[in-house]
């Protein structure tokens, strides 16, 4: 059976002017987000995974490329339509504190999409649908009035999950939702978030840097280095056998709980991360890629077919960690 593909972006480009020239944030990037999946950007800090984030919300505008998303051009809309597409998308912060306004309550808080966009004509109504969606996140409906200061960062973050849900959207981009919290609310999160979306059928791009996060909930993964796509294939496979050297070296530098799963002779990524203002030639990875030849420095590899997904690598791995 062919998956649905809710979100088609391609050609995605993000550049911002910057004192030193052109950043070049997000490069060409080709993405398809399916229907009822969590697909994972990963990547160091500076690779350009959250302003890709915002670029497929549209609330920053591509330099180039198109978005596709529920069967509409989100590249082609004037600010009225796309205030309306943006009912059936809506975005999970990274700071459960720094993005819930401290003058409002929690009823108030999650009400706010209601309101901008009308969808009750009586109070009344509205409640019930804010309790309702406080119940379903796990929050008790006494708290209705009560200030985000008065939680904590789990409980706050529920409330921002709360929110998003206010307007029965088809997907949430999740921007590093739980990097804040500690590991066991981390945990309650992560399971809320899955049950979450089973119940409504829910499609997430989960954004983060966390690895061992990434791979408890997400269907497929995305890598990203500098601005463009190493690596996209479903979570085991990537695993299981990484394609790309950057993805292995991303894998190997998370820590292992187990010491018998600890390697002894792990190969250390060398080198600074390039510049995105000036972005070497061919691979961008290549500066730092102990398995670099003279075409990675002149020739910019393509996604290519690999199990489980694509890669763009001119000699992809085939070992398995």
């Amino acid at each position: 059976m062919e998956k649905e593909i809710l979100m088609q972006a391609r050609g995605i480009t993000k550049e911002f002017k910057a004192t030193g020239g052109i950043v070049h944030a997000v490069s060409g990037v080709d993405l398809d987000i399916y229907a009822g999946e969590t697909l994972a950007l990963v990547g160091e800090s500076g690779c350009g995974k959250s302003t890709l984030g915002k670029v497929l919300l549209r609330l920053i505008p591509p330099t180039a490329g198109s978005i596709q998303f529920d069967g509409e051009d989100l590249t082609a809309m004037n600010n009225k339509q796309l205030r309306q597409a943006r009912q059936k998308m809506q975005l999970i912060f990274q700071d459960p504190y720094a993005s819930l306004d401290p003058r409002m309550n929690v009823g108030q808080i999650i009400a706010e999409p209601l309101r901008a966009y009308k969808i009750y004509k009586n109070e009344k109504d509205e409640e019930e649908r804010v309790r309702a969606l406080m119940d379903k996140v796990g929050i008790r409906s006494e708290f209705y009035r009560r200030y985000p200061h008065q939680f904590s960062g789990g409980q706050r973050q529920r409330v921002g999950i709360a929110r998003a849900l206010a307007l029965n959207p088809k997907l949430i981009v999740c921007d590093e939702p739980v990097s804040a919290l500690d590991v066991s609310i981390q945990a309650q999160i992560l399971n809320l978030l899955h049950d979450l979306q089973k119940e409504l059928n829910l499609t997430y791009l989960f954004i983060s840097h966390d690895l061992s996060v990434v791979r408890y909930i997400s269907n497929r993964v995305c890598v990203m280095f500098l601005g463009k796509v190493c690596e996209i294939r479903d979570t085991e496979s990537l695993y299981s056998s990484p394609c790309h050297p950057y993805t292995r070296f991303l894998l190997e530098s998370t820590p292992q709980p187990d010491p018998e799963k600890r390697k002894e002779d792990k190969e250390l990524l060398m080198g600074e991360i390039p510049s995105p203002i000036n972005p070497p030639s061919g691979c961008r990875f290549h500066p730092r890629c102990p398995y670099a030849k003279e075409i990675c420095s002149k020739e910019e590899p393509t996604l290519q077919p690999c199990p489980g997904g694509m890669c763009a690598c001119h000699f992809p791995l085939k070992q398995e960690i």
